[in-house]
């Protein structure tokens, strides 16, 4: 049995070689999400803690407060609420303005910009923290949530122009194990650092990782570039043109879009109701932001560990062996079992369990699964369309599920994971759509005229 283990290990551990040999830009693309999702990691611990925080001086301006006392109510009995509606507004005015970013510049252009403000924006919110600037919580969760949908989006958009769906089967599982690595210290520099160095200054680390994602970006470009001519497509360091809005059209009108859609809508759903009541649990047993925060990077270190055991024992076989069906099926009947779980019982040791299942599934499996798909598509759909449901569409399901949330809590626990089980079936179906969707885009030639199903010279 021993010996057995140790060949299937030192097997996988040969593959990965192999295709480190194989593919260079995997190098740089591993670099990147780990860089990526570490710098993110480092601030997501302060979001979730300006999220819980009952000091609301501290999340939202003086004035806001004291337009909600003029009106009768407090702003901290709805701050989850309210934090979600304003991040959803801003998507929606972030929108256009990156649709006409990717429509009017060059991809050498517009992905130097996007991370350029990033690192700008943490350099304006390190002084805002050091100066305990009030209503710096509402401003960063925002921003935050912003950044992660954009850089992230940004980062898969580019990952299939530099890889084919072939390489994407066999590579995305390594990307997404990088990546999870770069998840599982980002908690863990927060954790060891936020009493020394202080809340602020963690910025300034984020703010190095973005530095090196800029530095993987110029060294990846070469080989998007080869990887289209490979493919007889030379549009990729032009100005894709079009309109700014184009990405909703293309939702509405193609199927895989669509499914996609509705499969993210209501798998937003779902987190939703689990982090708002961990924000409710938190929020009563850990009442200071240093608390609160290492609270929330535990329960992130949980989910990452075991986000990274499953890539590396599963994402990658399952993809290449069955394809997407698998990993966009499992962990939506897993979510509706679960949701079924806390209907029952809903204990917050359970609920902390379900939402490190829920987020694990998502990242290992159904995410490598939707951005494979997005190897199938035109740089359009890549670039707007893509956009539209990672950002727009998402925050839609943030607010709507959100003020779900808070009619519903106000009559127990066990009722809001009743309505949870309705929305994971939902979630469900729109991933069997995704399934037969995807089949049928395989049977057509993509954008550049290769076959998606043939493997491309190296």
């Amino acid at each position: 049995m021993g010996s057995s283990g140790s060949g299937v290990e030192a097997g996988r551990r040969g593959a990965f070689r192999e295709a480190l040999g194989e593919s260079p830009p995997l190098w740089w693309a591993l670099v990147y999400f780990f860089s990526l999702l570490c710098g993110y990691y480092v601030l997501r611990p302060v979001r979730d803690a300006m999220a819980a925080s009952s000091d609301v001086a501290s999340v939202f301006p003086p004035a806001f407060i004291a337009l909600g006392e003029h009106y009768g109510f407090s702003v901290g009995a709805f701050t989850v609420q309210l934090l979600f509606t304003a991040t959803f507004v801003v998507m929606l005015v972030l929108q256009p303005v990156y649709g006409a970013l990717v429509s009017r510049f060059p991809r050498r252009v517009f992905l130097p910009v996007v991370y350029l403000f990033f690192v700008a924006c943490l350099l304006g919110f390190w002084w805002a923290f050091d100066s305990a600037l009030p209503g710096r919580g509402a401003l960063f969760f925002i921003w935050v949530a912003v950044f992660n949908l954009f850089a992230v989006t940004v980062f898969w958009s580019f990952m299939a122009d530099v890889f084919d769906n072939v390489d994407a089967k066999r590579f995305y599982g390594y990307i997404g194990a990088g990546g999870t690595l770069g998840a599982l210290c980002g908690p863990a520099i927060t954790r060891m650092l936020v009493k020394p160095v202080g809340i602020a200054n963690l910025l300034l680390v984020s703010a190095g990782f973005m530095g090196v994602c800029l530095l993987c970006i110029f060294k990846l470009r070469r080989w998007a570039l080869l990887r289209e001519r490979l493919h007889g497509d030379n549009g990729g360091e032009r100005a894709m043109g079009g309109s700014v809005l184009a990405g909703l059209r293309l939702v509405w009108e193609r199927p895989v879009l669509r499914a996609m859609a509705i499969l993210m809508f209501f798998g937003v759903g779902v987190g939703i109701l689990l982090y708002n009541e961990q924000v409710a649990i938190a929020r009563a047993a850990y009442p200071s932001a240093e608390a609160s925060t290492r609270y929330f990077s535990t329960i992130d270190w949980a989910i990452n560990g075991l986000t990274i055991a499953i890539q590396l024992l599963l994402t990658r076989w399952l993809l290449r062996r069955y394809g997407v069906a698998p990993l966009l099926l499992l962990p939506a009947i897993a979510i509706l079992l679960g949701f079924a779980l806390l209907a029952a019982s809903p204990l917050p040791l359970l609920v902390a369990v379900v939402q490190v299942m829920t987020r694990a599934g998502e990242f290992s499996l159904a995410k490598p699964a939707r951005e494979t798909i997005y190897t199938l598509v035109d740089r359009e759909s890549r670039y707007k369309a893509k956009a539209v449901i990672d950002t727009a569409i998402y925050r839609g399901g943030d607010v709507t599920f959100a003020w779900a949330h808070k009619a519903l809590a106000a009559m127990g626990s066990s009722l809001v994971f009743v309505a949870g089980i309705g929305i994971a079936a939902a979630m469900t179906f729109g991933a069997w759509r995704l399934v037969r969707a995807e089949r049928t885009l395989r049977q057509v030639p993509p954008a550049g005229g290769v076959p998606a199903t043939d493997p491309v010279a190296r």
